[in-house]
């Protein structure tokens, strides 16, 4: 691993939203030392300890990141996992992917959108005995150990993190964006009485029974690393992406590597834990759920339903979440992490909601200029998002633009939004 000794000097180039250089050369924490390194391998040891107490996201799974590194063949010179130690002990561990957009150079996430959210891992319990001031002259400190970068752009870290409350909020300045939605129950039993009115149950049986008067109704769950998971995963995708047609998106799942990268996380010998849940009709598939599992956690990165007008009108993706909730704590899973943004299917059925923020931390002066534009774009986007109106037209014009009609092509109208 490449040493960064205890950070001093190189604090003067940070810029914005740091305070002045000279303040923070005298503030520097006692005990801390932050080291680099672009090679994964090195880092192993200590992201696999600090993973074994907790994860937020799949975005911190060493199994998840190392295929997606090679998958998308992800350049080791932009690559960088960055370790801060106290005394010797490793506390946080950041892995950082850089791009370049219009000749900036920034630091992300690796697995940015396909995942709800991310953040640095942690050893909660020494980082809880930080005080505030601490722990911004610890963030500080290791943001200024990252080389070869105008700026540090982290998207969607959680307000609350390892039961702890704003961890990252020195963390840089953080700009509000979204809200995670998570399903925390002991028992189907717990959140059944909580989550579901009597309206709601009225409604459920309705649409199941649809469902069913078209045929019979199966479901199951499938370990990814069956060999009927492959082809589970094709039909999933194939109704992506009709769904993202007909809602005038861009396919995220399109591109040849992305596409390679969830092909390897199914399949004999992946090391990465994937449940599909799938509903059947008839025996062909109607609905379907990608999971990441980590302990008692399913974090749902994809769901799919049938395109079909007709089977829409049972509802089978909702049928689907249902069963999920129905059968998913006799597996031994406590936590169903839905993902961000705000949808019925959200609404029904999560007790937790976590809001999420974009932090950045300039390093030097491009980098500055760039965070200005690009918080400006990013706040408003989430206004049109949280504004059906606003959200509307910016469809309509996006789908003009496209040469395409901005009437949304035909669905039933208990077909959900996923």
């Amino acid at each position: 691993m490449v040493d960064a000794a205890t950070i001093n000097g190189p604090l003067a180039r940070t810029g914005a939203g740091f305070g002045s250089p000279p303040a923070l050369a005298a503030g520097v924490l006692a005990g801390l030392a932050v080291s680099t390194t672009h090679r994964i391998e090195d880092v192993e040891a200590i992201w696999r300890g600090l993973e074994a107490r907790g994860i937020e996201s799949p975005g911190q799974s060493y199994d998840f990141i190392r295929l997606w590194i090679e998958k998308l063949q992800v350049a080791e010179a932009n690559r960088l996992f960055v370790v801060a130690s106290l005394d010797g002990a490793p506390v946080a561990l950041l892995p950082l992917h850089r791009t370049h957009a219009a000749g900036v150079r920034v630091y992300g996430w690796f697995p940015g959108d396909h995942v709800g959210c991310g953040a640095p891992l942690l050893d909660a319990p020494r980082f809880a005995d930080l005080s505030a001031g601490e722990r911004t002259q610890f963030w500080r400190q290791v943001m200024a150990a990252v080389p070869g970068a105008d700026l540090i752009h982290l998207r969607n870290v959680p307000e609350a993190a390892q039961g702890l409350e704003r961890p990252f909020a020195e963390l840089g300045r953080g700009l509000p964006t979204e809200t995670l939605f998570r399903a925390a129950f002991s028992s189907w039993d717990e959140a059944n009485t909580t989550q579901r009115s009597k309206s709601r149950r009225k409604h459920d049986r309705q649409q199941g029974e649809r469902l069913e008067a078209l045929g019979q109704v199966t479901f199951e769950e499938m370990d990814g690393s069956s060999d009927a998971a492959a082809p589970v995963l094709a039909e999933m995708f194939r109704q992506r992406a009709r769904r993202f047609e007909v809602m005038g998106v861009a396919d995220p799942f399109a591109a040849p590597d992305i596409a390679a990268f969830y092909a390897a996380t199914v399949g004999p010998g992946t090391a990465v834990k994937v449940r599909l849940h799938l509903l059947r009709l008839d025996g062909e598939i109607v609905a379907v759920r990608y999971n990441i599992a980590y302990g008692d956690r399913l974090f749902c990165l994809i769901s799919s339903m049938s395109d079909d007008p007709r089977i829409q009108g049972g509802s089978p993706g909702k049928q689907c979440l249902l069963r999920v909730m129905q059968t998913m704590f006799e597996a031994g899973y406590r936590v169903f992490d839905m993902g961000n943004g705000f949808t019925d299917e959200k609404r029904h059925w999560c007790n937790v909601q976590i809001g999420l923020s974009s932090h950045y931390i300039p390093l030097t002066p491009l980098g500055r200029l760039a965070l200005d534009l690009d918080a400006l774009w990013r706040s408003t986007k989430a206004r049109i998002k949280a504004n059906p109106r606003l959200l509307a037209l910016a469809k309509a014009v996006r789908l003009r633009l496209r040469g395409q009609s901005a009437a949304p092509a035909p669905v039933a109208a208990e077909a959900e939004t996923e």
